[in-house]
């Protein structure tokens, strides 16, 4: 300690010096207190430098708490979140599964009931199905599909029926119905197909309608030139057609 010291020092001269005149010993007092009170304040200090580093710590040891918790709480939402789309994903393929299943079975029934047709008819056991009969059925089944807005799968059956019944009733109608289920998700798509049904089946019904479709899609794409040739074509050659009537508006329309 200082005032110890400097306590000691003071007394020794007292002694030496013999006996001390009252303001001595005043003096001496004063700087008791002087010593007395610079020590205290040291002291304060250093409490008051302890107090604000025990309070920094408990600070940080807070914030490094609350990120840990917050941590954890993100990692628990990013796997939440994880397994929903995990979830979805799944449901995806069962839902694509099923639809691939469905036509499959759908395909099988029908060849069925066209062998039973043919059996019937007096057709040898195990002779290919009727076409007609087969090709309705699976025409029905795509058009069902292609109302319920499963292009896709729409599009699957009414190929199929292409490819197994080239020569059926339906099959002007499948190609058109190809391309409209291409109308909004490639209209150069739908147009091919329009095209196929006009030269393909240039005598079926759909091949007006086949037309009027490539010309509104010529419009769309601001090709009026490639519209009105496909509307001129069309009340040339299909002229007592419901089409016709609408693609003599379509030219009077664009100018023509």
């Amino acid at each position: 300690m200082i005032v110890r010291p400097v306590l000691l020092s003071l007394l020794a001269g007292v002694a030496l010096g013999g006996c001390a005149l009252r303001s001595d010993v005043r003096r001496l007092e004063e700087q008791l207190t002087d010593v007395r009170d610079e020590t205290q304040r040291r002291d304060s200090v250093r409490a008051a430098e302890l107090s604000r580093v025990i309070a920094l710590q408990q600070a940080t040891l807070d914030t490094l708490q609350a990120t840990r918790q917050a941590i954890t709480s993100l990692r628990g939402e990013v796997t939440g979140q994880l397994y929903e789309v995990q979830k979805q994903l799944v449901q995806v393929q069962e839902l694509t599964g099923q639809s691939t299943r469905r036509l499959s079975e759908l395909r099988a029934d029908l060849d069925a009931r066209g062998q039973e047709i043919g059996a019937a008819e007096g057709a040898p056991a195990g002779a290919p199905a009727a076409a007609n009969p087969s090709a309705t059925q699976m025409y029905e089944a795509s058009l069902q599909q292609l109302r319920g807005g499963s292009n896709t799968t729409a599009r699957a059956g009414f190929r199929q029926l292409l490819s197994q019944y080239p020569e059926a009733p339906q099959a002007a109608d499948a190609l058109y119905f190809i391309g409209e289920s291409f109308a909004t998700e490639s209209p150069d798509s739908a147009s091919a197909y329009y095209a196929q049904v006009v030269q393909r089946y240039s005598s079926s019904p759909r091949a007006a309608g086949a037309l009027y479709k490539i010309g509104l899609l010529a419009e769309g794409r601001k090709d009026t030139p490639a519209a009105r040739t496909s509307y001129q074509r069309l009340v040339q050659q299909y002229p007592n057609s419901n089409e016709a009537a609408l693609a003599r508006d379509r030219m009077k329309a664009l100018g023509q």
